[in-house]
């Protein structure tokens, strides 16, 4: 045998090593233990893979107490390090944080959204008859569709109403309107000049506009202490430019569901809910995010079946099984429902969609078909956490969606879950 074949012949040998080292049980356990391990102070034991008996855990913080070998209890809310180690040898070091204990409020109630926009909307373009011509005086000012009409002449506008004075004023006086608008984060001026309609002897600009929109969703949780909510899991946008709704006031009124259109594949089906802008005013609205609406309550609410406050989970403490979401079929009554979680993915930063899950609760697939418009927000409970609110539906599948993790929906309430814990590291 040769010096050549030596060498392959070692270099296979190698490679083979190499190769089903990661695979070997000592090696495999070793690449299970976390570089950080995120927690609540709920007294939960944190429990750590074990590398043999040969190999230590220690604490950098006395408030870290051991339980076994394996598993630790913090006394308080900190951040620490817990480090494997051989012979006082350390070999690997993991970041622990425990978070102070957040306690909020399930819903599922059914309420009714009213929102009110930042100036008014710009929603689609109309032609004006002039003479033997058409066009649409706002086209030509280069005003678009999802532009907000912030002011005319330097006086704010508010509602629909205010724009028609200014455009009967300009048309018969021949002027032309100053208007500033908004379009995503720049605003602008352009020149707008009114055209008298030839049919209806009607001053016009040529654009459809709104300042308001409604429609109904499922509370998600409330903070009995602030008194701050979070609903619906998802932004509310206009349902003709598409665009999230900038809102400059808001409110949300009790609703009663009064019948449900079935969700098949294709078409999603839709709870049909009764309130008005007389009924009883829960609370307002004060933001509107891709993770839902948020803002204060102006009374307590109950759902008759979760009233007592309840901890929430972290992404990655949720897991693949059986939960139940709460929400409302018939009336204001508020049921527990079974679901399952098909998956959910760890999240360290916000992100929408972090959970898929799947309805299996007979009498709810015998009233709604699955998932429906207005369910929304509706929470989802597992291990006697709030780990949730489901938003969306699968359109080829009704009975299963997306849900987002309540993490993102506390932060953007203003229940930071993870500020509040580093400050007090700090």
């Amino acid at each position: 045998m040769n010096t050549d074949q030596i060498r392959k012949i070692i270099g296979a040998l190698l490679l083979i090593f190499v190769l089903t080292i990661p695979f070997s049980a000592p090696i495999q356990q070793y690449l299970s233990i976390p570089d950080e391990i995120v927690t609540f102070n709920d007294q939960t034991p944190i429990q750590l893979p074990e590398l043999g008996e040969n190999v230590s855990i220690s604490t950098s913080e006395e408030s870290v107490q051991a339980i076994d070998s394996s598993n630790f209890y913090a006394e308080e809310a900190g951040n620490s390090e817990l480090t494997y180690e051989v012979a006082g040898f350390p070999i690997k070091k993991v970041n622990l944080s425990v978070l102070d204990d957040i306690n909020v409020i399930p819903g599922g109630q059914s309420i009714g959204v009213q929102l009110h926009t930042q100036g008014v909307l710009v929603v689609g373009h109309h032609l004006v008859k002039v003479d033997d011509t058409a066009l649409s005086p706002g086209e030509e000012a280069d005003i678009q569709v999802g532009d907000i009409i912030l002011n005319i002449n330097g006086d704010p506008i508010e509602e629909m109403k205010d724009v028609k004075p200014f455009v009967e004023s300009a048309g018969e006086d021949g002027d032309s309107l100053t208007v500033k608008i908004k379009r995503g984060k720049q605003t602008m001026e352009t020149e707008l000049k009114p055209q008298l309609d030839t049919d209806d002897k009607e001053y016009k600009i040529g654009l459809y506009i709104r300042d308001a929109a409604a429609g109904i969703g499922t509370m998600t949780f409330y903070d009995p202490d602030s008194q701050k909510y979070g609903a619906l899991g998802h932004v509310i946008s206009d349902m003709d430019t598409q665009k999230p709704i900038e809102i400059h006031n808001g409110t949300i009124v009790r609703s009663s569901v009064n019948s449900i259109e079935k969700g098949n594949n294709g078409i999603p089906g839709e709870k049909q809910a009764r309130f008005s802008s007389d009924s009883d005013q829960l609370g307002s609205i004060t933001k509107n995010s891709p993770f839902g609406i948020f803002g204060k309550l102006d009374e307590t609410i109950k759902n008759g079946s979760y009233d007592e406050p309840m901890p929430v989970a972290l992404s990655h403490e949720v897991e693949e099984g059986p939960a139940e979401i709460l929400t409302v079929v018939e009336g204001e009554k508020v049921e527990a429902f079974d679901i399952e979680i098909v998956s959910s993915v760890p999240q360290k930063f916000p992100a929408t969609k972090g959970m898929v899950v799947q309805i299996t609760d007979p009498e709810l697939l015998k009233h709604t078909g699955g998932i429906v418009q207005g369910m929304s927000g509706s929470p989802i409970i597992q291990n006697g956490k709030i780990v949730g609110a489901v938003t969306h539906v699968f359109v080829n599948d009704p009975t299963s969606g997306y849900g987002v993790h309540i993490e993102w929906m506390l932060n953007d309430a203003g229940i930071s879950v993870r500020k509040k814990s580093e400050e007090k590291a700090g």
